[in-house]
C-alpha cells in the first residue's frame, strides 16, 4: 500500500477514482483532484509547502513533486502529464501541459496551458514557458510552436492513455485512499 502520511497535521487528500501505486509516497499538504494517477516510486512531498493538483493528472514513475519552504509551492492544473523521473519543484503547471521524462522545472517557473517541456529539459527559476510552445534544452528555450495535431496526440493523448492505464489496476490495488 502507498505511503501516505500526515505532516504537521496536514493529511493528503485524494479525489475520486485516483490510482495510487503501492510504492508511491504522498505526504503533507497535498490536495489532488479526480481521476489522477501517481505511479510507481513517484513522490509528492507537501511537507514544506502546499501542493495542489487538478483533475486527470498523471505523475509517472519516479517523478518528484516538491516545494521550497515558505517560498514556493506547487500548483498543477487539469489534464497534465508529468513524465518518468521528472522533477517539478515550487512551480505552476497550468492546464493541458506535458512535462517530458527527466525534465526539471524549478521554483516560480510557470508552464502556461497547452505547452510541452521536452524530455531532459531544465526550466530555470522564474521562467515562463509560453502557451502553445515546446521548450527544450538546458536551460530550456522555445524550440517551436505546437500544432493542433501535436496538442491532441501528445498532450491530450498521453493524459488519456494514463487514465486508461490506471483503470487496468482496478480491483488489483485499492484505488481510493481516505
Amino acid at each position: 500500500m502507498a505511503l501516505i502520511l500526515p505532516v504537521k497535521g496536514m493529511t493528503p487528500q485524494m479525489g475520486k477514482d485516483c490510482f495510487i501505486a503501492p510504492n508511491a509516497t504522498i505526504v503533507g499538504d497535498v490536495q489532488m483532484g479526480d481521476e489522477c494517477s501517481v505511479w510507481f516510486n513517484a513522490i509528492i512531498r507537501g511537507d514544506v509547502h502546499k501542493i495542489r493538483i487538478g483533475n486527470r493528472v498523471n505523475i509517472q514513475d519516479g517523478a518528484l513533486i516538491h516545494c521550497t519552504y515558505q517560498k514556493a509551492f506547487v500548483t498543477i492544473g487539469n489534464n497534465v502529464s508529468i513524465g518518468h523521473h521528472a522533477i517539478v519543484h515550487g512551480c505552476t503547471l497550468e492546464d493541458n501541459v506535458l512535462i517530458g521524462m527527466g525534465a526539471i522545472v524549478m521554483d516560480h517557473a510557470v508552464i502556461q496551458s497547452n505547452a510541452i517541456v521536452a524530455a531532459g529539459a531544465v526550466v530555470l527559476e522564474n521562467t515562463i514557458v509560453e502557451s502553445g510552445s515546446i521548450y527544450a534544452g538546458c536551460p530550456a528555450k522555445k524550440v517551436k510552436s505546437i500544432d493542433p495535431e501535436q496538442t491532441e496526440r501528445l498532450i491530450h493523448g498521453i493524459a488519456s492513455n494514463y487514465l486508461m492505464y490506471s483503470q487496468w489496476f482496478e480491483g488489483e490495488i485499492n484505488k481510493k485512499h481516505d
